[in-house]
């Protein structure tokens, strides 16, 4: 314990070199070579490094301009990302949150860095049949279906892995990209991970894909009376009735509600609806 605590204090101490960050001096260190010096504590300093990449993430939500989906970091800076998971997952390659994260953050960070920390993974656990499934959902959110179906089946044949990792396969294969598939992905995520904000990116996610679902049949309503009309609506009202025949729940000014219970918008002057800026619901 002595040996871990010193150990951190003196990489936290470390000044910075000319042209270069705080921070960045923080992983001057590579796994193998922190593997070597942590003593055979590794779990521990593995544990570490993931509160350093927790922290990392957190500081640049913190210090970014404006709000952050904390689903959507590719727009920040996270170049160390990388590089302390994959110290963190070097030093103890048992430890499997890390991965996680990999396929979860790092995925729109640096897609191919997530690839291979997740196949590092899967090589030092291969019966761990989680990873083979964020694997796939890396894959997935890249498009590519095919290396998702492949990663699912392979999941599949690990001993011990739930049914639906082998109906996944197919459903990658068949209509990888459609929003039943989606919605399949983010429900297993939620159920099968005891990772807090995980399990919030996937609720927020499926809200999303059920505003989507919402959005598109207030659309065809909207559209309907336009054409009837040879106008776009002036409110609501005008079309409240068929909205709730539709099965739309609604607010007491016949504004259809959104999965969050916060009302959609009209925009382009009455012919299309989108997400009030209240709403919990992920813009993008």
């Amino acid at each position: 314990m002595v040996a871990v605590v010193s150990l951190a204090r003196w990489i936290d101490s470390q000044p910075p070199t000319a042209g270069s960050s705080t921070e960045e001096e923080l992983l001057y260190l590579d796994g193998r070579t922190v593997r070597l010096l942590s003593l055979g504590f590794n779990g521990l300093v593995a544990d570490w490094y993931w509160m350093r990449s927790l922290q990392y993430v957190g500081k640049k939500i913190i210090d970014a301009p404006g709000h952050v989906q904390l689903d959507r970091l590719g727009q920040l800076n996270l170049t160390l990302l990388a590089p302390l998971l994959d110290t963190a997952t070097t030093v103890d390659p048992n430890f499997i949150e890390p991965y996680q994260y990999a396929a979860l953050v790092l995925a729109d960070v640096d897609p191919q860095q997530a690839i291979r920390i997740m196949k590092k993974g899967i090589a030092a656990n291969p019966s761990a049949w989680q990873l083979y499934q964020h694997l796939g959902y890396i894959y997935w959110q890249q498009g590519d279906f095919q290396a998702a179906s492949e990663a699912y089946a392979k999941g599949a044949a690990v001993p011990g892995a739930p049914i639906w990792m082998e109906a996944m396969k197919a459903q990658m294969a068949a209509k990888g990209g459609d929003r039943g598939t989606a919605r399949q992905i983010y429900e297993r995520m939620y159920l099968e991970t005891d990772d807090l904000n995980v399990k919030e990116t996937a609720r927020r996610r499926l809200l999303q894909i059920q505003s989507f679902v919402e959005r598109d049949e207030i659309g065809h309503v909207l559209g309907d009376y336009a054409r009837r009309e040879k106008r776009c609506v002036s409110s609501w009202k005008n079309v409240s009735d068929a909205l709730r025949r539709s099965g739309l729940p609604l607010d007491a000014s016949g504004a259809p509600l959104d999965p969050t219970n916060v009302p959609y918008r009209l925009v382009n002057a009455g012919c299309e609806v989108d997400l009030d800026l209240r709403s919990e619901v992920p813009q993008k």
